[in-house]
């Protein structure tokens, strides 16, 4: 006679049970490839920026390179997927871009050196000094001349600002930047145009010594340089309005080149120099990198208020993602109150800095 199973029958899962189990494995799979995919992606965004400069020279990479910091975020959804679904692969991916974003970019957000006290006071005060060694510096690419003139003057009034370098004036424009007041702030300039149609300049509250049509001898545009005075002439510094040739089809090389040009000018030890402008290029571009070499150094990042991106600027709904307007500094200066301010008809952010010369 067979004996009977004395085993108790196994309990048949609820429905609901099976759901909630089919739910959770198809989740974790979804993120699972999501974590992966955005985990590869943020990666090998975030390492462009290591790329030589000849490669960053190559057609769209340029435009890669300018989104580096934005992969900052894509890698943190790469992380919270991957923690979600356990794929270790994807987690070491991440983590390592998220590193890689922190240990780059964390200088724009923290810097032991501050810009002194007095610094600050002299360019908050009721008037311009134009004697001291401080003073505010702007850089604004009027667009073609489309930005508004009268917004531009009275930023420059409100603001105090010394010394203003723009980019794709006409003469028009320079018309409509005369009538609003501009000689009333800033009476001293010089202007270039390399085409006749769009030129570049400098306008400042003190006379400019030994003005020059194109400072860089650049193929880019003419990038008009004068000398100006602080501290009642004890401190001599040459500015420079920049604009080199965007990285769009058809001229990627040309945009290297515009920048190499821009870069022997950390070899001229003679002047000490700021050179402000539209570079079209971010500090995450190796050729810009290049140009500030161990002498100069960037604004934004040395006065440590953060990522200043300037453009686009005229987009409905979409916020600048790129900060390719600088203001460079020669070693000895310090920045600090670094800051973007939007313009009417532009598509770039105007960007403003406190500068202290000694």
């Amino acid at each position: 006679m067979a004996q009977k199973n004395s085993r108790p029958a196994k309990a048949a899962k609820p429905i609901r049970s099976l759901k909630k189990s089919n739910n959770h494995r198809i989740r974790g799979l979804v993120c699972g490839f999501l974590g992966t995919v955005f985990a590869f992606a943020a990666l090998l965004g975030t390492l462009t920026r290591i790329l030589p400069e000849e490669i960053q020279a190559l057609p769209y990479v340029p435009v890669v390179v300018s989104l580096v910091p934005w992969f900052a975020l894509l890698a943190v959804v790469a992380l919270a997927c991957a923690a979600i679904s356990k794929k270790r692969l994807a987690l070491m991916l991440a983590l390592l871009a998220v590193g890689l974003q922190v240990w780059w970019q964390y200088p724009f957000f923290y810097n032991g050196t501050k810009i002194s006290r007095a610094a600050i006071a002299a360019v908050s005060g009721s008037t311009v000094n134009t004697t001291d060694d401080y003073a505010k510096l702007m850089t604004c690419n009027v667009y073609k001349g489309h930005a508004d003139a009268q917004e531009i003057v009275d930023l420059v009034r409100s603001e105090h600002v010394e010394v203003l370098a723009m980019q794709e004036t006409t003469d028009a424009f320079i018309d409509e930047l005369n009538q609003a007041g501009i000689g009333d702030v800033l009476p001293y300039s010089q202007v270039s145009s390399s085409d006749g149609v769009y030129g570049n300049g400098l306008w400042s509250a003190t006379p400019l010594a030994d003005p020059s049509d194109d400072d860089v001898d650049s193929s880019a545009s003419f990038m008009p340089g004068a000398t100006i005075g602080f501290n009642n002439g004890a401190t001599q510094v040459r500015f420079v309005s920049v604009h080199t040739t965007s990285p769009t089809n058809g001229y990627w090389q040309q945009w290297k080149r515009s920048l190499d040009e821009l870069a022997r000018m950390r070899f001229d030890a003679s002047r000490r120099y700021v050179f402000m402008g539209d570079f079209n290029a971010t500090t995450d571009h190796t050729p810009l990198r290049n140009m500030l070499g161990g002498r100069f150094i960037d604004a934004a990042r040395q006065s440590a208020n953060g990522l200043m991106f300037t453009w686009p600027a005229n987009i409905n709904y979409v916020p600048p993602f790129a900060g390719i307007d600088h203001i460079i500094l020669d070693s000895g200066m310090q920045a600090g109150q670094t800051k973007t301010v939007k313009i009417d008809g532009t598509d770039h952010k105007a960007l403003l800095t406190t500068v202290q010369f000694n």
